[in-house]
């Protein structure tokens, strides 16, 4: 079972798991921590359009009325009694540069590093429609247990491989086994041998490789289809930040997806959504995170952490 408001909902098929850590997003300049990381980001999403999923997370007990809070609120649904563990929950510093970009540093994974899915949460997983994995390392350590031990077969499972830092060709082909579709942020030139190590990988196994690019726009490795497509981006001027654009993009990419559009329409959604972030100060706009935000109490001052 899983549970939504504090009462027990039946694991319906048609779900999606979303799979990865919940972060508290420390912002460094404003002494403000929030609610965060890409699963949180998505499922704020994917709540917003109606995509049904529910989230197989961690967090501290030190950051639990600020995650339940938020969970509840927004109706997205997960299992109190497994999402809470005793330590500290994951977080990391982001900077709000003077041009929106942003910098974030100082991971703490906390309770995040020592993750193992309850036999429970692999049965939900083997049981639901589709996977959604934001892979770190614990979560790619589960990804493969759970594909080796046949739970992925059958699933619409994905993975966003952030920014590849976990990565090389050998690694990406290895994980690649057990997902059809692959997400990855990437900062270096189109044209780097890494990103012809994914195209490679997406056609010797069939799979779908999205690798956006940020303003220099979205290239696509369709295996299946054995063809390589290059979206361009237009780019906006970022009135916010650009942190959680990229989630955005992903999750109404999949939200399209599921809904039967092809790859095209797919990228064109996930730009629209991408680009429409960039227009909050934080990864999602303020009316997520009511009550308003406010500094944290204890966050740590700018200086001197």
């Amino acid at each position: 079972m899983l549970f939504i408001f504090g009462g027990p909902v039946p694991i319906a098929s048609t779900d999606t798991v979303l799979l990865g850590p919940l972060t508290l997003d420390r912002y460094v300049e404003e002494s403000l921590a929030l609610p965060g990381g890409g699963a949180l980001n998505i499922a704020y999403a994917w709540m917003i359009s109606g995509e049904p999923f529910r989230v197989v997370s961690r967090i501290g007990d030190d950051a639990t009325a600020a995650f339940l809070g938020f969970l509840e609120r927004h109706g997205i649904a997960h299992d109190p009694g497994t999402l809470v563990v005793p330590g500290l929950t994951a977080s990391i510093d982001i900077r709000v540069l003077a041009d929106g970009q942003t910098v974030m540093d100082n991971y703490s994974p906390g309770v995040w590093a020592g993750l193992r899915l309850s036999g429970a949460e692999d049965e939900a997983i083997a049981g639901a429609r589709g996977l959604h994995a934001m892979l770190v390392e614990p979560v790619i350590r589960e990804v493969h247990r759970l594909g080796e031990a046949g739970y992925l077969a059958g699933l619409e499972s994905s993975g966003d491989f952030l920014d590849y830092r976990y990565y090389d060709a050998a690694r990406f082909r290895d994980t690649m086994r057990f997902l059809r579709a692959a997400f990855v942020g990437w900062a270096g030139a189109p044209d780097d041998p890494a990103v012809e190590g994914m195209r490679e990988v997406a056609f010797d196994l069939g799979r779908l490789v999205v690798v956006t690019l940020g303003e220099r726009g979205v290239l696509a490795f369709d295996g299946a289809a054995r063809r390589q497509l290059f979206v361009p981006v237009e780019a906006v001027p970022i009135a916010g930040s650009s942190v959680g654009c990229g989630d955005a993009f992903t999750a109404a990419f999949l939200a399209a997806r599921r809904r039967g559009a092809d790859l095209e329409a797919a990228i064109e959604r996930g730009k629209t959504a991408g680009a429409r972030a960039t227009a909050w100060r934080r990864a999602l706009p303020d009316e997520a995170y009511e009550p308003a935000p406010r500094p944290a109490a204890g966050a740590r001052a700018k200086e001197g952490r």
